[in-house]
């Protein structure tokens, strides 16, 4: 399943007509091998310290969309975020099967109901010469779910591939945008299929 899920990403990657397509259909795959309700990828220029959850696939609309504008990451999103924390330390993606019994070293409990309302979540690290380019985080909402160890072997299988996307996205606008503080382009996805 792994070499499949990777095979699948690669495939539409190779066959999208702009980096934004290709990140949405990899978001789709991601979350629907997943049986995810909502699947969100976060940018971020390392070497300005801001990013933004700049692009989000949801199963259906009843599911919040957490996009946002840029925004600082290296100050207080450290201090109230064991994730993001660990995210930018260039440690290994963490896999929380339940939000409500994962302990606060891993988690701040009510940063995740507040921010994100999900009950089980992949913080998957994309990182590229020990720097935190981006996250990918699948996640579901009202129940625990339990990762298993070939659901997690794809889920990094696929986060290299995501490296030189992002960059490029970065490169193409982005970089300017999270410097000045401001939105670029077209990063917003259709609403999902009913």
């Amino acid at each position: 399943m792994t070499a499949s899920l990777l095979s699948t990403v690669q495939a539409a990657l190779a066959q999208a007509t702009s980096d934004e397509a290709g990140i949405a259909e990899v978001l789709r795959l991601v979350g629907e091998y997943l049986r995810a309700d909502r699947c969100f990828l976060y940018v971020r220029d390392p070497a300005l310290g801001r990013g933004r959850i700049a692009f989000s696939w949801r199963r259906t609309a009843a599911v919040s969309d957490p996009r946002h504008d840029w925004q600082d990451d290296t100050t207080d999103l450290p201090r109230q975020d064991p994730l993001f924390r660990a995210a930018l330390a260039a440690r290994p993606s963490v896999y929380v099967q339940d939000v409500e019994t994962a302990p606060p070293t891993v988690l701040n409990r009510a940063f995740e109901h507040e921010t994100f309302g999900h009950r089980a979540l992949i913080h998957a690290h994309i990182t590229h010469n020990g720097q935190l380019w981006g996250i990918l985080q699948p996640c579901v909402f009202g129940h625990p779910r339990t990762w298993t160890p070939t659901e997690q072997a794809a889920v990094e299988s696929v986060l290299p591939e995501l490296v030189p996307i992002i960059r490029r996205y970065m490169r193409a606008g982005a970089g300017q945008a999270a410097a000045s503080g401001r939105a670029p382009g077209p990063a917003t996805l259709p609403p999902p299929a009913q």
